[in-house]
């Protein structure tokens, strides 16, 4: 008899306290994807310090890890789990040992597939207790599996699988609950038919965190403080933030099924708002009183709007869709991996106190923090190094509950020692001693008091721990799940096409991704430049009411997204102003790296581009087959041809590549492109000719004191560069200045050099060929950015 082995050998070997002789009941544990990433990671080591914690506590246990694995490869997989198991470092090796062995003794796996597989564990879970003489307290069914199956597997535990009168089920929900309102409302109502209220536990593990669980504790503990401070008089804004460092590679699929306000803020840093905001009930230990105040506090939220959010996109996100979801050439994601949320709440307490709710993938640190910044109203007259620092009534005033990781790569209470010296039970929370030079926002760790928890414990081994003692608190109810999605969801569809804000990613964004708030609204700090353009004349000349000037020549400056935004803009313009005139529009593109975020920029920004009516041509082209990563056309079809609906005839990249050589002068690549153009293009003159600058002031791939394209007749040259790869193919500069329009981009540090170069010298196309580009009958722009022209 299993079970009863194991209770014996657990009293005989004398490492637990002695066990209550008459049990409390027994307790099955059913794990339900138990081979999963979940379940590897956090659900099993869970369960097992559930089972360490409890073992004395007269309850008996069995865990059943289940699956749609046969019975033999499902059982492998999860003992190899179980196996790696880990006690925490205060455990007696001992006791461990003993305690490690017992679960495994005690752990079996299920091929749970059919209805029949749920009776047959239901008749094993019976034929156990009566063989052990139990009786059963219940049964935990924990879902680490994907929603759509949650609907069958409850239908199942219902139907044949429930405990008998008198004990309870609990049953375990992860997340996500739904997609928007409605898709929640669906859920929760399937689920309802087969489970009562009072059975669901739907798990947010961010309600695990130590230092989001302690909010409600803490604002308890310290009434005598905060009751007079904790309200619009007195607090500034705050702040719910979890920024991470990775991407979603990997991921994509559930990301654009989702993206970053429904994975992260429609859940996790909406609980801790709701923490934060709802009016503390008499006993925050009543489950009861706590949703009720919670409900209360949802109701109080403003609605969203459009602007109530600033959304933004990781560059590489768009090729890590098109890879692992095979997405069709025309496919544009508008998923947002980052997002900055203002919200109010229209309660008394809080009337006119800014929450902003931020959280974002590929970020510049991997962090998580509550931040409660309180007004400041005080004047220091002695200067600062002869303050008692600490204590300054002129330093900032805040709380902070610290999630993780970051800077001090820990959970922790912060309170500025200017506030008050808080409250701490100091059973599960202690000083931190020895504190370093760490700083947190701007103040060195010495201006805290700080607290950290006693033992530092995983969100779902907490989590695991209250659904055995039935804390619905630390729960999402039903009510609470619909009132989050009735407040995101007209936000979500508001703003489900809205241009998204392209960031580099890690600590290249900069200041990107700051915002600000405006009249109750947020947008970005770097803003999009002044509109420069007169949009109701339809001539090139109005380039001329610029007023900025690079080398005699229209300049249009700014940081290098908006500029792109800019340039991406006035494009879109000259091809509907063109295709308005004349039907078509003849677009000549340079290749290198520079215009790769202005191709992103038009695939993603510019559905209304006239793209059906534009012919595509090419600068310049490295002598590499067009499948190279090193081809220019190569780089062009990643970030923009397959995006767009370019008739593929209106394709016209550069034949480098001719009887499976490259670039030999006898196949007369150059003649043939020349020829094309002829052909197409009047009078030679392509619409719109972008070019780039190198350091050296190549543009093209007409370098200095290059032999070919420089001055004469040929229209189409081969060169030769200084670097890898050598071979070229590119425009003339004749060819170029035929255009009736030039945009030059300039863009980063590296080119400050030469762009103060090339504002002092003259007409030396010879030692700077872009000093050469000058159309005979059309317009140039300079496009360059604040590095290129500032440093």
């Amino acid at each position: 008899k299993m079970l009863g082995r194991v209770l014996c050998t657990v009293v005989f070997m004398g490492a637990l306290p002695s066990l209550v002789e008459v049990s409390q009941g027994h307790i099955s544990v059913v794990l339900l994807g138990a081979t999963g990433d979940l379940a590897k990671k956090y659900l099993w080591q869970g369960l097992f310090e559930l089972y360490m914690d409890q073992v004395s506590s007269g309850h008996s246990f069995t865990f059943h890890g289940a699956a749609l694995t046969a019975l033999e490869p499902g059982q492998r997989l999860m003992f190899d789990v179980l196996k790696k198991l880990a006690c925490p470092p205060d455990e007696s090796p001992n006791r461990c040992a003993v305690l490690k062995d017992q679960f495994l003794k005690l752990s079996q796996y299920h091929q749970l597939k059919t209805a029949e597989n749920y009776t047959a564990l239901n008749r094993e879970i019976e034929t156990l207790l009566r063989q052990e003489g139990l009786q059963e307290a219940g049964r935990i069914f924990y879902f680490s599996v994907p929603p759509f199956a949650y609907t069958e597997i409850a239908r199942h535990i219902n139907s044949s699988c429930r405990p008998p009168p008198g004990a309870w089920l609990r049953v375990v929900l992860e997340k996500p609950f739904g997609h928007d309102l409605e898709s929640a409302q669906q859920l929760a109502a399937e689920l309802a038919s087969f489970f009562r209220e009072e059975e669901m536990y739907r798990v947010d593990h961010y309600l695990g965190k130590q230092a989001v669980a302690h909010i409600l504790p803490f604002r308890d503990q310290n009434r005598q403080f905060l009751d007079a401070i904790w309200n619009r008089h007195h607090v500034e804004r705050v702040e719910i933030v979890l920024k991470e460092t990775v991407d979603a590679k990997g991921r994509t699929s559930f990301y654009e099924q989702y993206g970053v306000i429904r994975d992260v803020l429609q859940n996790h840093l909406t609980e801790a708002l709701m923490f934060l905001t709802m009016e503390l009930p008499a006993n925050v230990s009543r489950a009861e009183e706590v949703l009720q105040c919670k409900l209360q506090a949802f109701q109080s939220l403003r609605g969203l709007e459009k602007r109530s959010a600033v959304l933004g996109q990781y560059q590489a996100y768009a090729s890590q869709v098109q890879e692992e979801l095979q997405k069709a050439q025309d496919y544009i994601s508008t998923t947002p991996t980052f997002a900055g949320v203002l919200i109010h709440s229209d309660s008394l307490r809080w009337e006119g106190v800014p929450f902003l709710l931020t959280s974002g993938k590929a970020l510049d640190e991997r962090v998580g923090y509550i931040r409660v910044l309180f007004k400041n109203r005080a004047y220091c007259t002695q200067r600062e190094t002869l303050r008692d620092a600490g204590y300054s009534q002129c330093k900032a005033k805040q709380i902070i509950f610290y999630i993780g990781h970051g800077a001090l790569n820990t959970p922790a209470v912060l309170v500025s020692r200017n506030l008050f010296r808080p409250i701490m039970p100091e059973g599960s929370w202690r000083e931190a001693v020895g504190q370093s030079d760490l700083y947190i926002f701007g103040q060195p760790l010495s201006d805290y008091y700080v607290y950290n928890p006693v033992k530092e414990r995983d969100a779902y081994s907490i989590l695991i721990s209250n659904i055995y003692h039935g804390r619905k608190d630390f729960f999402i109810t039903t009510e609470n799940l619909l009132a989050s999605w009735r407040f995101w969801t007209p936000l979500l569809n508001s703003v489900s096409h809205q241009p998204l804000r392209l960031y580099p990613g890690g600590v290249e964004n900069q200041h990107l991704l700051d915002f600000e708030m405006v009249s109750g609204e947020v947008v970005f700090t770097l803003a999009e430049p002044v509109e420069l353009l007169n949009p109701n004349r339809l001539m090139p000349s109005d380039y001329r009411t610029i007023q900025s000037k690079f080398r005699e020549s229209p300049l249009v400056s700014a940081w290098s997204e908006d500029l792109i935004s800019q340039l991406a803009s006035d494009i879109e313009k000259t091809a509907s102003r063109t295709v308005a005139h004349s039907g078509q529009f003849h677009l000549a593109l340079s290749g290198g790296s520079s215009p790769v975020v202005l191709f992103q920029r038009l695939a993603r920004h510019h559905y209304a581009f006239p793209w059906r009516h534009t012919h595509i041509w090419l600068v310049d082209e490295r002598c590499v087959p067009l499948t190279d990563t090193e081809s220019n056309f190569f780089s062009l079809h990643n970030h923009l041809l397959q995006s767009v609906r370019v008739p593929y005839f209106n394709v016209h990249p550069m034949p480098v590549h001719l009887n499976q050589r490259l670039c030999v002068e006898e196949d007369r690549g150059t003649e043939m492109y020349a020829k094309e153009i002829v052909a197409l293009v009047a009078n030679a003159s392509f619409d719109l000719v972008l070019l780039g600058v190198g350091t050296d002031g190549h543009t093209a791939s007409l370098f200095p004191e290059s032999e070919n394209g420089l001055e004469g007749a040929q229209t189409v040259v081969l060169t030769e560069s200084p670097v890898k790869p050598h071979q070229r193919m590119s425009l003339s500069l004749p060819l170029i200045n035929r255009a009736r329009q030039v945009f030059v981009l300039v863009l980063g540090k590296g080119k400050h050099d030469i762009t103060t170069l090339l504002s002092r010298v003259g007409h030396q196309p010879r030692k700077w060929p872009v000093s050469g580009v000058s159309p005979s009958s059309g317009q140039l722009v300079w496009y360059v950015d604040y590095e290129a022209l500032l440093g």
